[in-house]
């Protein structure tokens, strides 16, 4: 069975496109896994995009005529002529990496456009889970990377997900982000009681294991976590250079050049605990 997740905080910088992509690497290429993987970017900033194919070919991918998720977002938007336009979801979908053992990522890209959505809202907000729901028999996974906002986007994102995965840098700007979310979900469940979704953990991410303040946010996330009933996972994500490196490179941290085995290896451990969390 194919599951979806959204990588959501209502906070920006926490990583969220950083892990996408490192999850999507992670279950594609490892031959333990082998899995066929989509990346969809719904962040205005598609950074999750140019990491995955990196800024040249993200340039050729926008001006090749193909839609992306703007075009997704604005298919049943009327032109002036009165006309309409019907996408076909995989002509959406990119290619970006075939591994061995039958592993594989895709990638329906963003572009800066896409924030123009949020101008006209209206009646958009199922049109992400339309296109998944005619291409997701062709993946196990697929990772939704969410723009840092609450919005019609955000409203998409839960409707199109079966679980939510919230990253949060251990700094009190970060976790502050962590209540909006608790808002956020509620209001959807209210209005949406028809789906449901589950919150599958928060994880600790660009940890330092320095800072008096770090504990203190750390344990702020855990009270908050217990209250709400909410997962945090036990696995943490260590800061490390070798990541905004593995961005520019455009591979994962396990491929990065010079990235320490022991950053790999604590990655894979979190991998392995959401894993399981999703029961995949």
């Amino acid at each position: 069975m194919t599951q979806t997740i959204s990588l959501i905080n209502m906070k920006g910088g926490v990583g969220k496109s950083t892990l996408t992509v490192n999850l999507a690497w992670h279950f594609a290429a490892y031959s333990n896994w082998s899995k066929r993987v989509l990346v969809v970017d719904l962040d205005p900033q598609f950074n999750a995009s140019q990491y995955l194919v990196g800024v040249h070919k993200y340039m050729n991918i926008i001006n090749d005529n193909r839609p992306t998720i703007w075009e997704i977002f604005e298919q049943h938007t009327r032109t002036p002529a009165g006309k309409t336009q019907k996408i076909t979801p995989a002509e959406s979908v990119r290619s970006v990496a075939r591994v061995r053992h039958g592993g594989k990522i895709d990638l329906i890209p963003s572009r800066l456009e896409l924030s123009l959505s949020l101008r006209n809202p209206g009646q958009k907000e199922y049109l992400l889970q339309k296109t998944i729901t005619k291409i997701k028999d062709n993946y196990d996974l697929i990772l939704i990377d969410c723009a840092p906002t609450e919005s019609v986007l955000t409203t998409a994102a839960y409707l199109a997900s079966d679980f939510i995965l919230v990253p949060v840098k251990p700094e009190y700007l970060s976790t502050i982000g962590l209540p909006l979310l608790v808002n956020s979900m509620r209001d959807f469940h209210e209005q949406y009681e028809e789906h449901n979704i589950n919150l599958c953990g928060i994880v600790f991410n660009a940890v330092t294991y320095y800072s008096p303040e770090e504990m203190k946010s750390k344990n702020e996330v855990i009270t908050l976590s217990k209250n709400n009933g909410w997962y945090y996972f036990r696995n943490e994500i260590p800061y490390s250079r070798s990541y905004p490196k593995g961005a520019r490179e455009g591979q994962p941290i396990f491929r990065t050049s010079y990235a320490r085995t022991e950053q790999a290896l604590k990655f894979a451990l979190f991998a392995e605990e959401f894993a399981g969390r999703i029961g995949i």
